[in-house]
């Protein structure tokens, strides 16, 4: 049977993609610190996953929707930066090692842009601690050469379907406060879960690719159009907007940073499309069409 590995696949996106897998006929393994599944400890186990898969997704680390203290700040970067030194050491203690590794990156690591887009070759690298953890999570990755493992750090945009982000920014519309955070003018770069599975699929289908890849849509919206096509799809005609003030506190309510909704990602997939990779969900419209249906 076809093997893939999931390391830190018990959050929204590692759910959708286990199952996925799984409907595609693969034996699908997992590595989280949740019992039943392989422990990050378990040095053996993890080599023994990871003998003759066809493919590793890393998607470990803890929720960036906190409070950024020192002791919250430290469990971020090394929960990615360590699993990552786990995996890159384990594959090359395998005879038959994966065939793709695939790594969780951030399209947080661009600089707040209003100005232009960010592409993988264009783009302009950010400051401030999501940037370093970015940065500081890619050099992990890259730091392994392996020569039968072909390695891909995917820069993921903000991932919409049934489930994750969609759960609070509707909430947000149906109890009356749908309307623009901050300026508005902030750019909200997404992709629909559907659209990031396939490109994994694509990308393991393209064995000439590798290096950086931006996983977003090619076509994303400013925060005031996001919050628009939200109550235009629920049928909420009102949203009260949120001022920067009112954002911070609420932020220091709910343990969570401003930076999450104020910061401008305006990020596009220019590698996927060169290389021919075509989405469903290109448009906003046509993602929360099937998301909220």
């Amino acid at each position: 049977m076809k093997k893939v590995i999931l390391a830190g696949g018990t959050g929204f996106v590692g759910q959708d993609f286990a199952q996925r897998f799984k409907k595609l006929g693969y034996e699908v393994l997992i590595i989280s610190r949740q019992p039943g599944h392989i422990a990050w400890e378990d040095s053996d186990g993890i080599r023994q996953a990871l003998e003759g898969a066809e493919m590793l997704i890393n998607l470990a680390g803890k929720s960036v929707n906190c409070r950024y203290t020192d002791e919250n700040r430290r469990i971020i970067l090394e929960s990615r930066t360590s699993t990552t030194r786990i995996l890159g050491e384990s594959i090359l203690e395998c005879a038959h090692p994966p065939e793709l590794w695939i790594n969780s990156s951030t399209a947080t690591i661009y600089r707040h842009a209003e100005d232009r887009p960010m592409t993988e070759k264009e783009g302009e690298i950010g400051s401030g601690f999501s940037v370093d953890v970015a940065k500081a999570w890619e050099q992990a990755f890259f730091a392994f050469s392996l020569p039968s493992t072909r390695q891909i750090a995917l820069r993921i945009a903000i991932v919409l379907g049934k489930g994750g982000v969609m759960e609070p920014l509707t909430n947000l519309v149906r109890f009356g406060l749908g309307g623009s955070q901050g300026p508005g003018t902030q750019q909200f770069s997404w992709i629909h879960i559907e659209d990031l599975f396939r490109m994994v699929l694509y990308l393991q289908q393209h064995p000439a690719l590798e290096g950086v890849f931006n996983a977003s849509s090619p076509h994303p919206v400013t925060n005031r159009q996001l919050m628009e096509s939200l109550r235009r799809h629920m049928g909420v005609r009102m949203g009260l907007p949120s001022s920067r003030w009112m954002l911070e506190v609420g932020a220091r309510f709910i343990r969570t940073e401003t930076e999450l909704v104020l910061k401008s990602r305006w990020v596009i997939p220019e590698r996927m499309e060169q290389e021919g990779f075509t989405f469903i969900y290109d448009t906003l419209d046509t993602a929360l069409d099937e998301i909220l249906k």
